[in-house]
């Protein structure tokens, strides 16, 4: 099966080795440009799968956007069977997905019609699910509402973070995407449309997202820290002075919501109900440190309050 790849972040890297681990002939992979980073923003960085597919010798392309005929007519020209779209970060055009012989398929991180959308595993863990998991799907003009292929749950673990589950459900996505494409190609599977009414949310994660609300009860508010790490990160402010929350556990602790009940040893918040133990902070344009030396460096005291 000859397979045009499209992918971008490293949540996508272990479906592209998958794919070249199993034989499947990947024709090109598709990613978004380099981009600058820093602060002098003069250094421009490649995406994850670029650097995956040169090292193995597979063109790359690169367009700013995937509606790009010149981009599209050299699809046309490599005549793939399937195009395998894993965290790309573009919506794909109808013209582009009726392009390959077998149309597209897409690795999504969630039990599909569950969490349809941008950022399914933050908010599998914000929402406090039991249970996710990778769904195979073909891709239509909706929103992730293409006919499931496979589908392959996966338990969360009661302090697992938004990126430890990442790391999971991208492995798992890579062996249930070679494993889809297989049978699909023998003919042995069939694809199941989705109950559209059942239907729920994963949107894009805002920075009014991110902003912890200790009025909220501290389950929920543990649960938003977690799901957040590492990436954006759930912030809240001290004094005026931004600063991100890693490392949440709830506590048996009342007080004043936002309110610092313990600055001796622990970072201990209150919430709306309960408490937040905070292990590890990251001030505004300082590194990941744990809050204890946080603590120690801004003098932190309790009665100070987080808002």
């Amino acid at each position: 099966m000859r397979v045009v790849f499209f992918g971008t972040p490293e949540f996508a890297v272990p479906s592209l080795r998958a794919l070249l681990g199993e034989g499947f002939d990947v024709l090109a992979a598709v990613t978004q440009p380099d981009r600058p980073q820093g602060r002098s923003r003069s250094h421009a960085v490649p995406p994850p799968v670029k650097i995956e597919a040169e090292a193995e010798a597979i063109p790359v392309f690169q367009p700013e956007r995937p509606t790009d005929p010149a981009f599209l007519d050299r699809l046309r020209e490599l005549a793939p069977d399937v195009g395998v779209v894993v965290a790309y970060g573009h919506i794909l055009k109808a013209e582009l997905l009726r392009l390959p012989g077998r149309g597209m398929v897409n690795v999504h991180p969630s039990l599909l019609p569950e969490l349809r959308g941008a950022a399914p595993v933050e908010w599998a863990i914000v929402n406090g699910l039991a249970k996710t998991g990778v769904s195979i799907m073909q891709l239509d003009e909706g929103l992730d509402s293409g006919p499931v292929l496979l589908q392959i749950p996966h338990t969360i673990e009661p302090d697992e973070t938004g990126g430890e589950l990442s790391a999971h459900l991208a492995e798992v996505g890579a062996q249930a995407l070679v494993e889809a494409l297989a049978l699909w190609e023998q003919d042995a599977l069939r694809p199941v449309a989705q109950d559209h009414a059942r239907a729920t949310y994963a949107p894009k994660l805002t920075r009014a997202t991110a902003q912890v609300r200790w009025s909220d009860p501290a389950e929920r508010v543990a649960r938003l820290i977690r799901g957040l790490d590492p990436k954006p990160g759930a912030w809240s402010a001290l004094d005026g002075q931004e600063i991100k929350l890693f490392g949440a556990r709830v506590a048996e602790r009342q007080g004043t919501a936002g309110q610092v009940l313990n600055a001796d040893g622990r970072l201990l918040i209150a919430a709306g109900r309960g408490a937040v133990e905070v292990e590890e902070v990251q001030p505004a344009g300082k590194a990941r440190m744990p809050a204890t030396d946080w603590m120690r460096g801004r003098r932190i005291k309790a009665g100070q309050r987080l808002g």
